[in-house]
């Protein structure tokens, strides 16, 4: 007996120490790059830094010198940041917001399935097919009307930042929509309404604090990108002249010049990296107000945040036309990106390109970029996956509501899914790249990537495991199974399906993620890598790095066409994973139940 308690306090320790990975991970990025910060804040000084609107930054200043060179001012990087995020706002929020009322309300379970699918797919697109897409179609496209004859800018950047952040935004409110109780549209219908009026004066003011939590998160989305908005921005370091300005965002400038920073615009670029923690902290900090107020509401207390149907939309039947115009723009926009990459991509697809080692001076191939991908994925699913399994298994099965502990550990989860993906860059720069050596390897990326990953995975496993009934649980207990034999035995099989989808889903992450591993794997293609401790590039790396040398743009062509398949089939399977599973799960369960009624019906 004595054995059984220890083994179940041992194993509870266990998983309560994966879960404050969490919290230690989120002091020690914040702790390292502010610490790492201060000097260069102090030599320029914090006003001068945030303030200053020149950035010329000279890579021989140091903090031994008397007087800077350089100008390191980044205002200019902040509104370039602001002035993209709210053009993405817009466009992304407003056809978000319609596309989620047509989901939620205007379309059948057939239609509905499909167009879920779509924006499943959209989200799975990695970020750097976008910036493709942008620059080698919209930008000469846009060309023919910018006053300057350069389509890059502003206007790009917005659009393409929209439909990267309209998953994000149409999922949630859709969600919040159908949350919303079926007696509030009844009785408006009851009263009169018609269905588009009740859905527009009813349904959408009642899900509004969903909406409004849609966006915020949209906002973090797009102010945290990057590789989309190196791009297509133009990137030179000053404020947006008009929609077809050049200009430059923090997380870009931190990109672009972190290869060849000297000592003082080494610690500029890092204090960089805390105006965007800053800029994440604020963003949590109105998504938690929001959840909380949407709770509060969930009481029968009034709502502190308003939202309402906009007057403009008060004419219900517009609601309703907009709606599905919206739904139809994203589903055309979503396959001319495959169909254009896939025409332009495959004729270029040579088993030259695919299977011949790289070797400088020749054209460019990707064997050594694949392999490269599957050794990062080897190391982030090895360390991610156990965490977060074992961080999702504490949360749901040993804690308690109310908890300050788990607050903290979920507050934690909730900011590493916030942090933008080049601020993991710059903390696995700073910690993982010195211990492996001093130099980029597949190692120190892949201890970058799976820090990202914690809360995915986290999240993804304890939604399975909420899904399986406290009736299973309750029957182990019963035979006199105890705790960690009930987990492992039962709970954990039960949540296979979701745990399955979220792993392939992971490694979709792994395979699209640029930013963090260009100063922590590797930032060009080179030949084979020499084991974990050898540097690489990966294959939405070597896209990037094909774009920089416009010579090789069917080469480009072919390596995103290779990635988008790549990541595409990772969704797929992990859908028909889940769903295989889940019908053979669920056909179990009945079966068993079935078998428990008979003798009583008998």
């Amino acid at each position: 007996m004595d054995r059984v308690k220890v083994k179940e306090s041992a194993s509870k320790a266990l998983f309560a120490a994966a879960a404050i990975v969490c919290i230690v991970a989120v002091v020690a990025i914040f702790v390292f790059i502010i610490i790492r910060s201060i000097p260069a804040l102090s030599k320029i000084g914090f006003f001068n830094f945030v303030f200053g609107d020149v950035w010329n930054p000279d890579r021989f200043d140091n903090y031994a010198t008397e007087v800077l060179a350089g100008r390191y001012g980044i205002l200019t990087m902040i509104v370039g940041s602001v002035f993209s995020t709210v053009g993405a706002l817009i466009i992304g929020g407003v056809l978000g917001f319609f596309t989620a009322v047509f989901l939620a309300r205007f379309c059948n379970a057939k239609v509905k399935k499909v167009f879920s699918a779509v924006i499943n797919l959209l989200a799975g697109i990695p970020s750097v097919i976008y910036g493709f897409f942008g620059m080698a179609v919209l930008i000469p496209l846009f060309a023919n009307i910018s006053p300057t004859g350069d389509g890059g800018g502003l206007l790009v950047s917005s659009l393409v930042l929209g439909i990267m952040i309209l998953p994000t935004v149409v999922a949630l409110s859709k969600t919040g929509m159908e949350a919303v109780p079926q007696e509030l549209y009844e009785g408006a219908r009851a009263l009169g309404a018609t269905h588009e009026q009740a859905v527009f004066r009813t349904v959408v003011p009642a899900a509004k604090s969903s909406i409004i939590a849609s966006l915020i998160l949209g906002v973090g989305r797009a102010i945290g990108e990057t590789m989309a908005v190196i791009m297509i921005a133009g990137n030179s370091p000053e404020i947006p002249g008009g929609l077809f300005g050049s200009f430059r965002t923090m997380t870009a400038n931190i990109v672009l010049e972190m290869g060849y920073a000297g000592e003082v615009q080494m610690g500029a670029l890092l204090s960089t990296g805390v105006i965007l923690l800053i800029f994440i902290a604020v963003i949590n900090l109105l998504f938690g107000l929001v959840v909380a107020d949407r709770k509060k509401s969930k009481g029968g207390k009034k709502f502190s945040l308003g939202l309402s149907a906009p007057k403009w939309i008060k004419p219900a039947a517009i609601g309703k036309v907009i709606s599905w115009v919206s739904a139809v723009f994203v589903a055309i926009f979503l396959a001319f990106i495959i169909g254009y990459i896939l025409v332009r991509g495959i004729p270029h697809i040579t088993p030259q390109f695919l299977f011949t080692d790289y070797a400088y001076g020749h054209d460019p191939s990707i064997l050594s970029c694949i392999v490269s991908t599957l050794l990062l994925i080897v190391v982030s699913i090895a360390i991610s996956v156990p965490l977060g399994i074992a961080t999702a298994i504490y949360l749901n099965e040993y804690t308690r509501r109310g908890s300050k502990f788990v607050r903290v550990i979920r507050s934690a989860i909730d900011i590493l899914s916030g942090i933008p993906s080049i601020v993991y860059g710059l903390f696995g720069m700073l910690t993982f790249v010195v211990w492996f050596g001093g130099s980029a390897s597949i190692l120190a990326g892949g201890f970058t990537i799976s820090i990202m990953l914690l809360p995915v995975v986290v999240k993804s496993t304890e939604e399975s495991l909420k899904a399986v009934p406290d009736s299973f649980r309750e029957g182990s207990f019963a035979l006199g199974a105890g705790k960690v034999r009930t987990i492992f035995k039962i709970v954990l099989p039960s949540a296979l399906p979701g745990i399955l989808s979220a792993v392939i889903l992971t490694i979709g992450r792994v395979v699209s993620e640029t930013a963090p591993l260009m100063y922590t794997m590797g930032s060009v293609i080179q030949p084979m890598p020499n084991g974990f401790l050898g540097s690489g590039a990966t294959l939405a790396v070597a896209l990037y790095a094909l774009t920089r040398e416009y010579k090789y743009m069917d080469q480009a062509y072919a390596a995103a066409c290779v990635l988008m398949i790549l990541v595409l089939a990772l969704n797929f399977l992990a859908g028909f994973i889940g769903k295989r599973l889940g019908k053979k799960f669920q056909g179990e369960t009945n079966v068993v139940r079935k078998k428990k009624r008979q003798p009583a019906e008998s």
